[in-house]
C-alpha cells in the first residue's frame, strides 16, 4: 500500500528497552482503529492533519482528546482506546510500539500518564530530532538489530527532552540505588533458585518494604521482574540454541521443567516447544525468510 508502511522488530532479547513494531500511515477520511487494548506502549506522532483519541484514564472514565499536526499521543498497556482520523483533514502519522523494564520510569519523566497522554513539544529543534529518529527507523528496517535499538534509545531521549510536560526528578536517589542493586543481583543470579527474601536480604532491606519500593520505582513487583527477566533469557535460548527444554529450564532458574513450561505458557500463550518450533533460527536461514515468518505469525498487527 502506498499510504501504509509497517515493520515488526524480530529480536526479543533486549530487556531495558524493547521494540515491537513501527510504521507510518496516511489515513483516509474518518479512518478509525479500536476500541482495542495494547500489551505495550504505543506512541503516535502526527505529521499532518488531525484526529481524535478516545482513551480510558486511571479511573476508567473515557476521555476525548483532539490531536493535530506536530502533536502526538501515547497509548498505555491494557488501556482501552480508539482513535479516528478527521473527516476533512485526516491525519498522517508515524508510530512506535515499545516496552521494557525501564519504560514506565522514562515515560513518567516525560510527563506521560494514562490521564496525560498527549505530547506537546517544548523545544522545536529537539522535537525535529525525535521525528528524524522515528523516520529513520521506518526507512532503515534492514539495519542490524543493535543499531535499530540504538536509534530507539535516541528517540526516547528526544521524546523526553522535548516534552512540555517533562518532570524533573525529585525522587530519592538512595531508593533508586537499592533497586539498582536488586536488579544487578537478579541479572547475576537469575539462573539460581533465588527468592524475593534473598534479594531483599542482599539489599539489607525488610522484604515488605523492599517489595513496595521495587514496584514504586520499576512498576513491577520483584516476582514479576524476575519472571520477566527469566522468560526473556529463555526466549533467547529457545531461539538461538539447540538446548533441550529441560536444560533451558535449569539455565533460567527452574529445577522443575513442568514449572518452567507453565510459566512460559502463561507468558507467551504457548508451550516452550511450540514457541521454539515457530521461532527457532537456523544458521542457514536468510534474514528475509525469518522476517516473513515473524510477520506471518505476529497477531498484534496495527491497522
Amino acid at each position: 500500500m502506498d499510504n501504509f508502511i509497517f515493520s515488526i522488530f524480530p529480536d526479543g532479547m533486549f530487556v531495558d528497552l524493547q521494540l515491537f513494531q513501527y510504521g507510518w500511515e496516511k489515513c483516509d477520511s474518518s479512518h478509525s482503529f479500536g476500541p482495542a487494548k495494547r500489551n505495550h506502549y504505543l506512541f503516535h506522532y502526527i505529521l499532518s492533519g488531525k484526529g481524535t483519541l478516545f482513551a480510558d484514564g486511571k479511573n476508567g472514565i473515557t476521555k476525548t482528546y483532539n490531536v493535530k499536526s506536530f502533536e502526538g499521543f501515547m497509548i498505555f498497556p491494557g488501556q482501552t482506546n480508539t482513535y479516528i482520523a478527521d473527516s476533512e483533514i485526516p491525519w498522517e502519522y508515524i508510530w512506535i510500539e515499545f516496552d521494557g523494564l525501564k519504560v514506565r520510569t522514562l515515560l513518567e519523566a516525560a510527563g506521560f500518564t494514562p490521564d496525560t497522554p498527549i505530547y506537546h513539544a517544548k523545544y522545536k529543534s529537539i522535537r525535529e530530532q525525535m521525528v528524524h529518529e522515528m523516520m529513520y527507523l521506518k526507512d532503515n528496517r534492514d539495519m542490524p538489530n543493535l543499531h535499530i535499538i540504538g536509534h530507539l534509545y535516541l528517540f526516547i531521549d528526544y521524546l523526553i527532552r522535548s516534552s512540555s510536560n517533562i518532570q524533573y526528578s525529585t525522587g530519592n536517589n538512595i531508593q533508586d540505588g537499592y533497586v539498582q542493586i536488586a536488579i544487578k543481583f537478579i541479572e547475576e543470579n537469575f539462573q539460581n533458585n533465588i527468592s524475593v527474601e534473598e534479594i531483599a536480604d542482599h539489599c539489607k532491606l525488610n522484604r515488605t518494604y523492599f517489595s513496595k519500593l521495587f514496584k514504586k520505582v520499576t512498576g513491577k513487583s520483584p516476582q514479576e521482574f524476575l519472571l520477566s527477566y527469566r522468560m526473556i533469557k529463555a526466549n533467547e535460548l529457545l531461539k538461538l540454541t539447540d538446548m533441550a527444554i529441560g536444560d533451558i529450564a535449569n539455565a533460567v532458574g527452574y529445577e522443575n521443567q513442568f514449572h518452567f513450561s507453565r510459566a512460559f505458557k502463561n507468558t507467551y500463550n504457548m508451550s516452550p516447544r511450540e514457541w521454539k518450533r515457530q521461532n527457532h533460527i537456523d544458521i542457514g536461514n536468510s534474514s528475509d525468510e525469518n522476517e516473513k515468518q515473524l510477520i506471518k505469525e505476529k497477531t498484534d498487527i496495527h491497522e
